[in-house]
């Protein structure tokens, strides 16, 4: 599977999401997908990042644009995750890393001085038409959500 280019469609994909769903990349044409990756369910960084796109919400709906978080957590975990903190949209379980590789996201990390292969916290913003317009890489917490607002300010 290639891995994905600013500019170029990201290829179709179907993955297993929270409320029983499956998501389907080209099913959904016509919307703008915010699509971010995470580390892990309910670790503090996770949380609040989450928080922040649960927050503001409304902003990406009125934008036509839908979010969807992304883990290597199991459904079970991602639904009671969602359940405790009224996140309105899908969480999307990765296990089998197939997204984390197109994204190109699994990065070695250092944890308490050994190193270990996980998520870089990411985030990647497609349009109406499934091109991969925007991304960001190595994301801190703090403030993104508003820089991914912003950026969809600048595409209307």
């Amino acid at each position: 599977m290639r891995k994905v280019i600013p500019g170029k469609k990201v290829p179709d994909f179907t993955v297993p999401a929270t409320g029983e769903k499956t998501i389907t990349l080209s099913e959904l044409k016509g919307t703008r997908v915010v699509l971010y990756f995470y580390p892990k369910d309910s670790t503090p960084g996770c949380t609040t990042e989450s928080q922040g796109f649960r927050d503001e919400y409304l902003k990406f709906r009125r934008r036509n644009t839908i979010i969807l978080g992304v883990s290597r957590d199991s459904l079970r975990s991602h639904e009671n995750f969602r359940a405790k903190h009224g996140f309105q949209f899908d969480l999307i379980s990765d296990s089998e890393e197939a997204l984390c590789k197109l994204f190109d996201v699994i990065k070695e990390k250092n944890m308490y001085g050994r190193k270990v292969l996980g998520i870089e916290r990411s985030t990647f913003l497609i349009d109406e038409e499934g091109v991969l317009v925007r991304e960001w890489r190595k994301v801190k917490v703090k403030g993104h959500v508003e820089e991914v607002l912003e950026a969809l300010k600048e595409l209307s």
